[in-house]
């Protein structure tokens, strides 16, 4: 099983990275702040204004270690990494495959439904008892609608076109109910609905930090098997847009991105102080927040879950890896149908 390699976050505006011998070195006001090895880590994530030493970005391209710069918001800016090394005749198999994506669309878009039914139906039982009758009957109902589109996907939808409609429509039901799962009474901590570029509310713009995160794990997810990231199954093809990221993600983040999300929220470890409403009405997580937030998703990373095609447990930030991993394996025919991660 592969290891879980970290990845390093560093957000200290005016901070410096080096190498020193076989270290990651960050330095703040010329003082050194932390050192870690770079035989420990998969990658180096750093926001805004912070230098990274020529030095430092050619060890990290030798060992496979890509740098990603995104703005002080979180918004992806570039990345920095080694030569890749596809293999040409599983990249060859893949854009064949995407060119007739109907059955790897099906077990995503299975995938994702699932796992929003899962979330819900956990929010149920976790604090049904607590909710008031409407909201209780809306989680219920909405739980039924998603096992419908659920089975529909399965057996009746027989196109790429309409299962895409179907994720569609279950995303709206999801996210319909999604308030009903927020347990503190804070007005700006309420859900208003999804909003993005920009958000415009605080737990809008935790989910699009968390999916800026999770959206990197799996782009190195499919690099590191082999696959081209820009070519994906259920989101077209756009220049710049890491296409198959995105669809690995899809499964993942009802999961890994929105209970975390719930739960930091549920539990105050962040509250409305923990954001900043900028010029135009867009919210952004704080630096303070923004920590809390980051040290969250490293140790949700941590957590093991069962995978159910493998019947083995692994941590949760392998997990990406390893649908990676069975994706690469259908293109090459080793097994007849991409087998979807479904959380239970």
């Amino acid at each position: 099983m592969k290891k879980l390699l970290n990845t390093v976050y560093i957000t200290s505006e005016g901070a410096a990275l080096r190498k020193d011998g076989e270290n990651v070195v960050a330095d703040v006001e010329g003082q050194e702040k932390a050192r870690v090895p770079l035989h420990m880590l998969s990658s180096v994530v750093v926001f805004g204004g912070i230098f990274v030493s020529p030095g430092l970005i050619g060890a990290c391209a030798a060992a496979g270690i890509s740098i990603v710069l995104l703005d002080r918001n979180g918004r992806f800016a570039a990345r920095i990494e080694g030569p890749v090394s596809g293999n040409v005749l599983l990249r060859r198999a893949q854009y064949g495959a995407s060119d007739k994506p109907d059955e790897i669309v099906r077990s995503i878009v299975m995938g994702k439904i699932a796992n929003q039914r899962s979330v819900l139906m956990r929010g149920l039982r976790d604090y049904g008892e607590a909710l008031d009758e409407m909201k209780r009957v809306g989680l219920a109902d909405a739980v039924s609608r998603l096992a419908h589109i659920l089975r529909r996907v399965e057996l009746s939808d027989k196109t790429s076109e309409t299962m895409r409609g179907s994720e569609g429509e279950a995303a709206n039901v999801y996210f319909s109910v999604f308030d009903h799962l927020i347990r503190v009474p804070e007005p700006d901590m309420r859900w208003r609905g999804r909003s993005r570029r920009p958000p415009l509310d605080a737990i809008n713009a935790l989910l699009s930090f968390f999916y800026t995160l999770l959206t990197h794990d799996c782009r190195s997810a499919c690099e590191s098997v082999g696959l081209d990231p820009a070519v994906g199954f259920l989101h077209r093809d756009r220049p710049g847009r890491p296409s198959l990221a995105l669809d690995l993600m899809e499964e993942l983040r009802p999961v890994l991105a929105d209970r975390l999300a719930m739960s930091l929220v549920n539990r105050r470890q962040l509250t409305s102080k923990d954001f900043e409403t900028r010029e135009g009405g867009a919210v952004l997580l704080s630096d303070d927040g923004r920590k809390c937030a980051l040290t969250a998703w490293q140790e949700r990373k941590k957590e093991e879950r069962m995978h159910p095609f493998l019947e083995e447990r692994m941590p949760l930030g392998l997990v990406p890896y390893v649908q990676a991993q069975m994706l690469a394996r259908h293109l090459r025919g080793d097994l007849d149908v991409y087998p979807p991660w479904f959380w239970k």
